[in-house]
């Protein structure tokens, strides 16, 4: 892994009177060590990716006290790591990205929810959720109705997070019930500190491990008959005993205020809420409300007997639920219908439906709330500053007299999947339109301008499967496309073996560039070695070829019909898309568009010039340019390479009113947009140049020499 955690790493060997300063994710990381935990998996997925990415470069000191670190191939299978908690008292914690992380993980979690765990089980999930969010609109409060897991939520403060981190494993031991921690973005990036305790080795670890298996016990597969009695073991004894270690640990918090009305909040939602009743002048900026609040660090199960305690002497309650459905809301509705307490009950009545609760979502809702309830208190200054957000909406599009153009992500500078998107538009010039199955990674970028290429999206390395539906019903074939991370996660079996097996006739196109990138450039199994980096610091276009393991892979499951080409060869690799959608050959065709990793390359390249500077050594940077004079103004270059240094400037010609395109400094000398110009047949404007460092004594001759007759040329 190039990024590096060195400091994070030392953080979580903070002990008893240290202070932990940082961002939440790492505080779960360092709660996750002070609990004991004796083994951690997961996949990467933003916003908690750092939590294993720390872990993986903490492992010489997590052998130290005996935790085993997994980087897993996908969601189920960390998912599946959980399993050791079944019939031993080991603690063990696994993180991916949700809702997406969670629908891959199902299958594993409904299995290991039936017997339920012996040992603490903590799942820490990324809730990515909301106007921020890069996933689908779901919450992972269903899986733990349907499955009856544990839902902690906690309230944003550094040290209640490593406290219901810690208090997690201990009612997950108590229910026997694995638990679900959510974390929304805000939470993972949030800033604070705590006071640490000392990292607590597990008792069975890599150091201890133990000498027998545990005895066979039938009751403890997710298997029928046992399954059956396993629901009943979930309703009679799981959550009545999660409720009472909730109650009698005060895991969720109530924050007393004189009035009689109060909120029921969930837990990650505290700092949102509070700064909401600031608007309304009922609270300050310290946390302090003047309404009573019920905070749910466990927002399942609920605690029927809590939440009637609440509400006895309020005239009126409002549950602040993000999402929808609206679960919390409706237990909480069942809870005190069934104990005949009559205090009236607002939400999504009040509140939107749909949506991430943001301060100004929420204001208008308890506006209403605090209007009905509490007329003695003023809604002015609240309602005047939703107004004056749209007034200045208003002003801004009337002033413009046009929407704001939107400004879609993109592909980095110099990332080598761009050029393939180019050769697919020149390619689609000669065969057609053709269906594009589309995948989860940075190749999803090229749904947006100026590719806008990509039918579906159906999940992680599901591309290929998703065309199995629409490729029979084509005249033309259909095109997949999947990284690398994507065909490791799921693409192998769910799509190749599928095609494969029943003879698809369809063309699947994997964007290897040796990482997982989207998540944050972490290892896979085809990620080249170091030794391989070392050997060519500089190289661009491939390092990746020094590893073929998808290839092998592909070949030994039977595909015969496999090319590789470098990326950024524009013209061979539309020639290998032609051939591809062309050729007679009827079963499954695979390309791998082979090229690194910008990122990961300039995090090797960087180091590398900065030390032959340093020695005073020859170092030569391309640049690409263009020529004014030569350029004729139709940016097709801009239309077919997207790339964010190419971009306009007005024509230095005053006769011409087209502006002309320039590349700007942001180049990384990638070549792409003489690749394009050459694959594409565009105007001759392209120029390449280099800037040279430290230059020879023969090249400062030449330059000195060269100098008096440019002048003269421009003069």
């Amino acid at each position: 892994m190039e990024v590096s955690f060195a400091k994070e790493v030392e953080a979580l060997r903070l002990g008893r009177g240290q202070t932990f300063h940082g961002e939440g994710i790492l505080a779960i990381t360092k709660a996750l060590l002070q609990s004991g935990v004796a083994y951690v998996g997961g996949y990467q997925g933003a916003p908690v990716s750092h939590l294993l990415d720390v872990m993986v470069q903490a492992e010489p000191y997590l052998k130290e006290i005996g935790v085993h670190v997994e980087a897993c191939a996908n969601e189920a299978s960390a998912a599946a790591m959980l399993g050791a908690s079944i019939h031993y008292p080991v603690r063990g914690a696994v993180t991916w990205k949700s809702i997406v992380g969670t629908n891959v993980a199902a299958d594993a979690l409904s299995n290991l929810s039936s017997p339920g765990v012996t040992g603490g089980a903590l799942i820490v999930v990324g809730e990515d959720y909301g106007e921020g969010a890069s996933v689908i609109q779901e919450r992972t409060h269903a899986y733990a109705l349907k499955s009856t897991m544990l839902m902690l939520d906690p309230r944003p403060d550094l040290a209640n997070m490593v406290r219901v981190v810690e208090e997690g494993f201990a009612l997950s031991e108590a229910s026997n019930m694995p638990a679900i921690l959510e974390l929304r973005i805000r939470a993972c990036h949030m800033r604070g500190q705590f006071q640490c305790k000392d990292n607590v080795p597990p008792g069975i670890s890599t150091r201890a491990p133990l000498a027998e298996p545990a005895p066979f016990d039938y009751a403890r597969l997710a298997h029928p008959p046992v399954t059956f009695g396993h629901e009943k073991l979930k309703v009679e004894q799981r959550i009545p005993a999660a409720r009472r270690y909730i109650v009698e640990h005060r895991l969720n918090e109530v924050f007393a205020a004189p009035l009689d009305v109060g909120l029921v909040v969930q837990g990650g939602l505290w700092n949102a809420v509070v700064r909401t009743l600031q608007q309304l002048g009922l609270a300050d900026a310290f946390g302090g409300t003047a309404l009573p609040i019920l905070a749910l660090n466990v927002t399942f199960p609920i605690v029927p007997e809590e939440v009637s305690a609440f509400a006895a002497g309020k005239r009126a309650l409002l549950v602040i639920e993000e999402g929808q459905p609206e679960y919390i809301e409706r237990e909480i509705l069942a809870a005190l219908h069934r104990l005949d307490v009559q205090t009236p009950i607002h939400g999504k009545d009040l509140l939107p439906a749909t949506g991430e609760y943001t301060v100004e979502a929420m204001t208008a809702g308890l506006c209403a709330f605090v209007e009905r309830y509490l007329p003695q208190v003023s809604t002015a200054e609240a309602r005047a500053f939703l107004d004056a957000n749209a007034a200045r909406r208003a002003a801004v599009a009337q002033a413009l007299g046009a929407p704001v153009p939107a400004r879609p992500p993109g592909f980095c500078i110099g990332c080598p999947e761009r050029p393939v998107f180019a050769a697919l538009t020149l390619a689609q010039q000669e065969i057609g339109r053709v269906h594009v199955a589309a995948d989860i990674g940075c190749h999803a970028l090229a749904t947006f301008e100026p590719f806008s290429s990509g039918h579906s999206i159906l999940g992680y390395g599901m591309s290929l499967a998703s065309s199995a539906g629409v490729g029979p019903l084509m005249q033309r074939r259909v095109l997949s496309i999947m990284g690398d991370g994507g065909f490791w996660h799921n693409g192998l079996l769910t799509g190749v073996q599928s095609a494969l097996f029943n003879g698809d006739d369809s063309v699947l196109l994997v964007m290897k560039n040796g990482y997982t990138s989207a998540t944050g450039t972490q290892d896979i199994i085809s990620t080249p070695d170091e030794e391989a980096k070392a050997r060519a610091p500089d190289k661009q276009q491939s390092l990746v070829d020094r590893n073929t393991t998808i290839e092998s892979t592909l070949r030994g499951l039977g595909v015969q019909w496999l090319r590789t080409v470098h990326t950024y060869r524009v013209a061979e690799m539309k020639k290998t898309l032609e051939e591809a959608f062309t050729t007679d050959f009827p079963g499954l065709k695979v390309i791998i568009a082979e090229g690194e990793c910008q990122l990961e390359r300039q995090r090797r390249v960087r180091p590398w010039i900065a030390s032959l500077l340093k020695a005073g050594k020859r170092v030569v940077r391309v640049k690409y340019g263009v020529d004014e004079d030569v350029c004729t103004g139709d940016h097709a270059c801009i239309r077919l390479s997207g790339c964010p240094t190419l971009t306009l400037k007005d024509n230095p010609d005053p006769l011409k009113v087209d502006p002309v395109a320039t590349v700007i400094d942001g180049c990384v000398g990638c070549g792409l947009c003489g690749e394009n110009a050459h694959a594409a047949t565009l105007c001759p404007s392209f120029y390449r140049g280099e800037v040279v460092r430290n230059p020879s004594w023969h090249e400062r001759v030449v330059a000195a020499m060269r100098r008096p007759l440019l002048r003269w040329l421009h003069a």
